[in-house]
């Protein structure tokens, strides 16, 4: 195994290629992506000898190369955690708390934490999701879903974060999305995407990364001599659940994400 962790693709070469749908996914392809995303194991492709998916498993575990103060920041988190009641908290923020354990569902899968604030998943969990689901949990005020769409600006503290919020999340997806317009059907079938309607919009659909966070991908393809054009909006409320650093850093991570995945359709 290599000592980077492994690119789609790497993913896509160990596999049968036989699209047989048993790991509930449409193609190899898109289990790759699965596996690499977060949502899929390995070990749950059915014809994958254990060896191979134990070795596997191990190159895409997480190393830790945070910043100290990265570091201290995660840990500040689950101090924060540990001092919440979470059965309560659960009700408020869209989770369910079971003995002890909060669990929250990100695009599709179930995120659980219990009370010394420690972060557990059936899937990979991919290191920019721990950062923003804890600030969820511990964000000290809360809005339920308005179902008004709000620019990133327009969120508090969104002017401050703005260029760099377009030029490393809007443009970039931007420009995946013109090389790959059939992404947005990976993006509906691997994190329960929702098809919608956005005025002026070719496609647009929502995309849920915390309970109470809607996304919206609202996508304008090109036409004669006007430029294909992508936003990202938000509902109202997550300005209120979330900080807007914690915004940025959910959306970067899902641009990246979304990156490794259209890497799949270059073969």
């Amino acid at each position: 195994m290599t000592s980077h962790p492994p690119a789609p693709l790497d993913i896509y070469r160990m596999l049968e290629k036989s699209n047989c749908r048993r790991c509930q996914l449409p193609s190899c392809l898109a289990f790759a992506a699965a596996v690499v995303a977060g949502s899929k194991k390995p070990g749950d492709c059915p014809v994958l000898d254990r060896q191979t998916a134990s070795q596997l498993q191990q190159s895409l575990q997480p190393r830790d190369e945070r910043a100290p103060e990265q570091a201290e920041f995660i840990d500040h988190l689950e101090r924060k955690v540990a001092a919440i009641d979470l059965a309560a908290k659960a009700q408020v923020i869209g989770g369910t708390y079971r003995d002890g354990v909060l669990t929250l569902n990100s695009l599709g899968k179930d995120f659980c934490v219990n009370r010394q604030g420690r972060l557990t998943s059936q899937c990979h969990i991919i290191p920019w999701v721990k950062a923003p689901l804890l600030s969820y949990i511990t964000h000290p005020t809360h809005q339920n879903i308005t179902g008004e769409w709000s620019l990133f600006r327009e969120l508090k503290g969104g002017m401050e974060w703005q260029n760099l919020f377009t030029s490393r999340c809007e443009n970039v997806l931007k420009g995946i999305a013109d090389d790959h317009p059939d992404l947005f059907v990976d993006l509906i079938d691997l994190f329960m995407g929702q098809k919608t309607q956005a005025v002026g919009a070719d496609v647009s659909l929502v995309l849920h990364p915390l309970p109470h966070f809607p996304l919206l991908i609202s996508y304008q393809l090109a036409d004669n001599d006007l430029e294909s054009g992508l936003t990202l909006y938000f509902d109202r409320c997550c300005g209120e659940n979330l900080h807007i650093k914690s915004i940025y850093t959910l959306c970067a991570g899902l641009v990246k994400m979304f990156a490794k995945i259209a890497q799949l359709h270059s073969t």
